[in-house]
């Protein structure tokens, strides 16, 4: 409720962001997230593809113009995830697994890197703990990859735990 809040006093328009990501097998979902850009983030994108600073097909900006002020925040500190949970509870997500990409950027992906679709997407992963924005996105994938074959209760726990620290210090966060 309080970061509900703080986004309508910070920008007009909605608290909650939703984006359709590719899940399991490539199903598309709506992902929850609360909204930490402007209005209308969404059709400037394709105005900012020569500034992308990820390679392949996801897109990252670190100094990204569209995002508000307490989105900054809230990016930095994670919490614009928070709504995920709602994705969790109706079995869109897990806690752990790679992270869903829009399905803009899915489908744009080799063959081979689909093969991350093969499990059901998380909230955290392995390379938001061990890579976040330093690594390349064929790296990425090969993490997400290297953790379906290590698919684990302990190995989740593991990264569960791991994942504290690093969004405590904001490791890789835009």
């Amino acid at each position: 409720l309080t970061i509900g809040t703080a986004i309508k006093l910070d920008s007009h328009g909605p608290m909650i962001f939703k984006q359709q990501r590719s899940g399991l097998g490539g199903k598309p979902f709506g992902i929850w997230k609360f909204r930490t850009m402007c209005v209308d983030a969404e059709a400037q994108r394709d105005d900012l593809l020569s500034v992308n600073e990820q390679d392949g097909p996801a897109f990252k900006i670190k100094s990204d113009p569209r995002v508000t002020r307490l989105g900054a925040f809230l990016r930095k500190t994670s919490l614009d995830e928070l709504p995920q949970l709602v994705n969790i509870l109706i079995g869109d997500m897990t806690l752990v697994g790679p992270r869903p990409l829009p399905v803009q950027e899915s489908n744009a992906c080799e063959p081979w890197q689909k093969r991350r679709l093969n499990i059901t997407p998380g909230l955290t992963c392995i390379w938001q703990v061990w890579g976040r924005s330093a690594v390349t996105f064929n790296e990425w994938v090969r993490m997400d990859l290297k953790y379906q074959r290590h698919l684990t209760p302990r190995h989740d726990l593991k990264i569960m735990l791991a994942t504290v620290p690093a969004v405590l210090k904001q490791r890789g966060a835009c």
